[in-house]
């Protein structure tokens, strides 16, 4: 039987692995700030479903997914589980500088099977990644984060980011430095927020 996820079609075996990571975010949340404490009871909804969502906007076939200050794996361990089934030969890779997430993120990892490594250090300092897609939800502002994704996504890459509801404001600004091609979908989760897929990224001439 198949299951839709936030617009991907995934199996009951998907699901029951999501649901084991709730419950991991759910024991670590009692001593690590991984999700705040008010969206504890609105876990599925509110952080694994708009986690999934982005994954429809993935193409089909991809090698390097990089995900970009996971914080509690929303969305990296998220797309990570669903690409277990979609992409199994895909790589994923998690950058978290926080050493006590990143420890959770590995331990997520490890009991759920996951294809999957997890980098400890910060996005401006680890090593590039040349990923065919870089993602972060409620990370920075746009402006801020596109020097992070252009030093992580190889040149045909797409970045897939959750904005919120000053999303259009942030890409006009944006705007002021870079050169990107956008497309953007409202999110199923937020009336007030967006999916934001930036691609040709390219530092404007001055």
């Amino acid at each position: 039987m198949r299951h839709d996820l936030g617009g991907a079609n995934v199996s009951r075996e998907t699901i029951d692995r999501l649901q084991e990571f709730a419950n991991l975010v759910r024991k670590w949340t009692v001593k690590i700030n991984l999700i705040s404490p008010s969206t504890v009871e609105t876990l599925w909804e509110r952080h694994i479903i708009d986690s999934a969502q982005i994954y429809a906007s993935a193409p089909n076939s991809f090698e390097k997914w990089v995900d970009i200050g996971s914080g509690g794996g929303f969305p990296g361990i998220v797309v990570a589980i669903i690409g277990k089934e979609k992409q199994p030969d895909a790589e994923f890779v998690l950058i978290e500088s926080d050493l006590r997430k990143a420890t959770f993120l590995r331990t997520a990892i490890r009991e759920l099977r996951i294809p999957a490594t997890v980098i400890a250090d910060r996005i401006e300092v680890a090593p590039p990644q040349d990923a065919d897609i870089v993602s972060a939800r409620a990370l920075s502002t746009l402006s801020t984060l596109l020097p992070y994704v252009d030093r992580h996504l190889n040149p045909a890459g797409i970045a897939i980011l959750h904005k919120g509801k000053k999303a259009s404001e942030e890409v006009a600004a944006a705007r002021d430095n870079w050169r990107f091609a956008l497309e953007d979908s409202p999110s199923l989760t937020d009336p007030h927020a967006q999916i934001l897929v930036v691609k040709g990224i390219s530092r404007a001439s001055k």
